[in-house]
């Protein structure tokens, strides 16, 4: 038998809510970098911790910052 295990949901509130930020800046490479897994996947919004509205928006973002190249796409 496979055991997984359960996900425990934590009451946060969005950084960027909380940071009065209406809009994500691409260029910001260092903030943008913390949402990112340690394989450069975009961070579900369960584990960021974001509001729906600043999730589109950060997944935005990062995919603008990797065709700048200032995230890269992989880690390698």
């Amino acid at each position: 038998m496979a055991y997984f295990q359960k996900f425990v949901p934590i009451n946060r509130e969005c950084v960027f809510c909380q940071n009065k930020i209406e809009e994500i800046d691409y260029k910001d490479g260092q903030t943008l970098g913390r949402y990112l897994s340690r394989w450069s996947k975009i961070e579900s919004r369960r584990r960021t911790g974001c509001c729906t509205k600043h999730q589109r928006q950060l997944a935005n973002a990062l995919k603008r910052a990797r065709f700048l190249a200032i995230l890269p796409y992989t880690i390698n």
